[in-house]
This record gives C-alpha cells, structure tokens and sequence, in this order.
C-alpha cells in the first residue's frame, strides 16, 4: 500500500475538518461552488469523482466482463440487497427511531419528513464512489462495473415506485435529468473514455498501460478527498447549526448501514463467493446514490425540509462509515476463498 492508502482515515478526518472549518470561514465560496450544477448534479463534484474512478475505469477489462455471466451469485446478492432489502429496513429503522424512540424529541411533521429522506436514501444505490470502494478492497473490477451497471438500470424502472409505496403517495417526481445526467457522467462517459484510453495504451505494450495505471492511481484518492472538503464544506453552517438533528438522524442510518453489510457480506461468506467479489457486493449494498436522493427529497419537500436535511447527514456519514467497512473487509479477507 501507498501512502494515501496506508494513511486514508487520517487524510480523511484532516478534510472533514478542513470542509466544517472552511465552510464557516468562506461560505460565499462554497456557495458560489455549490451554484455551478446541472440538473442538481454538481459540476466541481462530478469533475473530482471523475478524477477518483478513472484510472479504476481504464482497468476493465471488457474481454472478462463477458464471463461474468458465468458466476452470476454475486450479481443476484447484490441486487436482492439493493432492491428488495435495503428500502425496507431503512423505512422500518426510520420509523422505528422517529416515530418510536425520538419521538419526544422531533415534532411529528419533521419526524415524518426525516423518514422520508431516510427512504429516499435507502431506495438509491451507488453509481459512482462504489468503484473506489472496491478498489480499496481489490475488488474485480469487470465485476463491480457490471453491478453498478445493472443496478442503474434497474434503478430507471424501480425508483419512483418504491419509494412512492414506502411514502405512501402516488406522485413522485423523479428528476429524470439528474438520474439520467449522473449515470451518463459517472459510469458511461468514464468508462467509454477508459476504455478507449486502455486500447491504445495497450497497443504500446503492457507495461505502458501498467506505468499509467501506477502513475493515476494516487489521483483517485485525491479526488476522494477533494469531494470530502467540498461535502463537508457545503452542509458547515448546517453541521455548526443543528448538531443535535444531525446526531439524531445519523443514529438510525449507521444501523441501517452496518447492518446491510453485514448481512450482504454474512450471505456472501456463506454462499462461498470470493472475496473480491463479496467485498464489493458489500460496498454496493451499503453505499447510496446521495445526489438522486438529495435532488429528489428537494423537489418534493423543499431545500430546508427535514427530508433534504435527513439525504445530506447520509453523505455526511457516508465516507467515514465507508471507510471503516474498508478496513473490516481488508482484514477479514482470510475468511473467504
């Protein structure tokens, strides 16, 4: 391991940091930052994710994606997880805690409002940082690219009427723009481009395209950290401001989120898959599409709704947590095949 690798939680908490405290010195700049978006998709943002998962694109290897069909296991967890599990549990914690346990403490409309956020989070997969999880646990790559890649599709067809079932009304309003335009910038674009970039490094041999690997490896994980700055960074008012809610919502997603894993990383030990694809199956299941949800808890209940606020603590946590299953599944690999 690297450097960055060897020392990411720590590089890590500094940008947290860095973000809170930059985003109460300057706000007007992450304001003016946090303008330059399309279709509620960050353009600076999509920019430093397309930073991180690039070189993991030019890895694949389209001549073995095709044998993924071959052991199909990993797939059908993933999806199971994603779309018949996770939704589920994260409505029930959310009712459980803020119709339940805080009931005390949240007014009912705010309480219903935080679940909402919570479903919105639970019913969006990931489509871009899963590739640097998985990278980070040596993942195959063909392979987490195929479910990512299923998942979005299924994600086109399955998102508004899920989540309009686990919200109990019947006019979403999907934001087609953003779903479509963050598909299109963080998995086709990047590995059309890879791909393309890989055929003509490996016309020049392979040791060229092992070079460049080696050389744009440590830019995934400076994107990482700039994406981290800019997250913290644009919610610092809200962080200084409602610390108490923040706590609050982020006790029931930590649940939800350690529990996902360790059930999809449970099931994946016993159906006997191999840990570089187990460990993503893992990641997959656990991490969500935050700018879907984001975007779409904005359009149906307002930019200072509880729900809004309730997809913005899901990126909070995320990085962190994410992080921490890093770790974990690095250091159980011995427990698989």
């Amino acid at each position: 391991m690297g450097m960055f690798e060897r020392y990411l939680s720590v590089w890590v908490a500094t940008c947290i940091a860095a973000g809170v405290i930059l985003g109460n010195l300057v706000p007007s700049v992450f304001a003016s930052i946090a303008s330059w978006e399309f279709a509620h998709v960050n353009l600076v943002v999509a920019v430093l994710i397309w930073v991180m998962i690039f070189p993991m694109m030019v890895q694949v290897d389209f001549s073995a994606v095709k044998d993924v069909g071959k052991k199909p296991k990993g797939l059908v967890l993933t999806l199971v997880i994603n779309w018949l599990v996770k939704p589920f549990t994260m409505a029930a914690l959310g009712w459980l805690f803020f119709k339940g346990i805080f009931a005390d403490w949240v007014d009912p409309q705010t309480a219903s409002e935080y679940i909402a956020g919570m479903i919105l989070l639970g019913v969006a997969p990931c489509t871009a940082m899963v590739f640097i999880w998985s990278q980070l646990t040596k993942g195959d790559a063909n392979y987490t690219l195929v479910q990512v890649s299923v998942n979005d599709i299924i994600m086109v067809f399955a998102f508004a009427p899920i989540t309009a079932l686990l919200l109990g009304v019947s006019d979403i309003s999907v934001p087609w723009q953003t779903l479509t335009s963050s598909v299109l910038l963080y998995v086709v674009l990047p590995l059309v481009t890879g791909a393309v970039v890989r055929k003509n490094l490996l016309g020049k041999g392979e040791e060229t395209l092992n070079t460049f690997l080696a050389a744009t490896k440590p830019w995934s994980i400076v994107g990482l950290l700039g994406t981290v700055v800019l997250l913290f960074g644009f919610q610092a008012k809200t962080i200084v401001s409602q610390p108490q809610s923040i706590l609050l919502i982020a006790i029931p997603l930590l649940i939800q989120t350690y529990g996902i894993f360790a059930i999809t990383y449970g099931v994946a030990k016993w159906m006997k898959l191999p840990h570089n694809i187990a460990a993503p199956a893992g990641m997959i299941g656990t991490s969500n599409f935050f700018e879907l949800a984001v975007a779409v808890a904005i359009s149906l209940f307002g930019l200072h709704s509880g729900a809004a606020l309730a997809t913005v603590v899901g990126v909070l946590v995320e990085v962190p947590v994410m992080l921490s299953l890093v770790w974990f599944a690095n250091r159980t690999r011995h427990w698989f095949v």
